[in-house]
């Protein structure tokens, strides 16, 4: 684990997994940007902040998911880090039956067992209209990059370095990414482009690289998600309920699944690719003896080479 310059008072710190980014306010004091896992990352990040002699002054979340809250409530009950979120995700991460609700699926134990570090309390709540966010005297722009999650955002630190938190994948990840995530496809394509029409030479994205240029990187997120989607469809050769799906996606796409939580995991992935091909019409769902199915429908499928 070590920290990377980016620009000015912005760093990251590479986790192996992830890039945390950080903004230092001076010498001892840094604004997070997210604040990694809690289970795997939290004793590495806490002792490169000791080591360097940093105290958390604040955290700002680009959306509430584990690997990005994880160590919220560590570092507030540490440094008395003041905690910053949208207001939709500081709700969803606010307690555990928030995160039930968020997840479904899952039990209360459940939640207790996998998602206990994704609570958090949060400070300062960022409402859609909030352009920017002060924290330690330090001003931080705020753009809505909705789609990944419902109120996911990206963030512009003061200097003009712009975290995309999961808006984009890197290519190394794209390699290895059987299925990844979105929570709307269609509104996540949106946000993926939107980002192109930011003003800054200097991109990080968490999952995970640098980059001065994103266009060509945007396309190609878009069209990586869109071949999983006609990968999904096509997997789909008649009437098939959810599960018929998930089984015939974990056969295509090669998943281990050996455990009940890494199937919910699955198959809340698989549903955002089967919600975006009815949004689309590509798929439709009718009743048949009590059960839905979804079938493919006759429209044309160029859709999937479209870009958007």
């Amino acid at each position: 684990m070590e920290i990377i310059k980016v620009l000015g008072n912005t760093y990251c710190i590479d986790t192996g997994m992830t890039y945390v980014p950080f903004y230092r306010l001076n010498e001892k004091e840094i604004v997070l940007l997210d604040s990694g896992y809690g289970i795997g990352e939290r004793e590495e990040i806490n002792a490169l902040m000791d080591a360097n002699g940093y105290k958390v002054y604040g955290i700002i979340n680009s959306h509430a998911h584990i690997d990005h809250v994880g160590n919220n409530m560590f570092f507030k009950a540490k440094d008395k880090a003041l905690i910053a979120m949208t207001r939709l995700e500081a709700a969803l991460c606010s307690s555990e039956e928030s995160v039930k609700a968020y997840f479904g699926g899952h039990t209360l134990k459940s939640i207790r067992s996998h998602f206990e570090t994704m609570i958090s309390e949060t400070d300062i709540l960022i409402d859609p209209k909030d352009e920017c966010i002060e924290m330690g005297g330090a001003i931080f722009k705020i753009i809505p990059t909705p789609g990944h999650s419902p109120a996911h955002i990206s963030i512009v630190t003061p200097d003009n370095v712009v975290y995309v938190g999961d808006t984009l994948i890197s290519y190394e990840v794209m390699q290895g990414a059987k299925m990844p995530y979105a929570f709307i496809l269609s509104v996540d394509f949106l946000s993926k482009k939107k980002l192109t029409t930011l003003n800054s030479e200097h991109f990080i994205v968490a999952h995970k690289g640098i980059y001065s240029n994103i266009e060509n990187l945007v396309n190609d997120n878009i069209a990586f998600y869109k071949h999983r989607a006609q990968r999904v469809y096509d997997v789909i050769d008649k009437p098939m309920t959810l599960e018929e799906i998930l089984r015939a996606v974990v056969h295509e796409f090669d998943i281990n699944v050996k455990s009940i939580h890494k199937q919910r995991v699955v198959n809340r992935m698989m549903c955002s690719f089967v919600d975006y091909l009815i949004e689309i019409e590509q798929l439709t769902a009718e009743i048949d003896n009590g059960f839905i199915k979804y079938r493919q429908t006759s429209n044309d499928s160029s859709i999937f080479q479209s870009p958007l």
